[in-house]
């Protein structure tokens, strides 16, 4: 255990920071989950919606330091392209 305040103080902001993070992260999963499912479904109206509600959800988790930029980038592109399969 820390015995400097200021170290006490980052452990508090480093538990914060975690929780809120993994929460962010858990989020993504689902909404990503939820595109999976409708795509191995063979639902191609609902894919399309759910890939729309998590591109926002993706970006956010970028913009707040949670996954890259990279990322992503190639998860939204590998996951649109199997929405775009559908389709066809």
């Amino acid at each position: 255990m820390a015995n400097i305040a200021s170290a006490q103080k980052r452990i508090r902001q480093t538990e914060r920071r975690t929780a809120r993070n993994k929460a962010r992260r858990s989020r993504v999963h689902s909404f990503v989950r939820k595109v999976e499912e409708a795509i191995s479904g063979g639902d191609h109206a609902n894919a399309v919606a759910a890939f729309v509600a998590a591109q926002p959800e993706l970006q956010r988790a970028v913009t707040k330091g949670v996954l890259k930029a990279n990322t992503v980038s190639r998860k939204l592109s590998r996951l649109s392209a199997r929405v775009k399969a559908l389709a066809a």
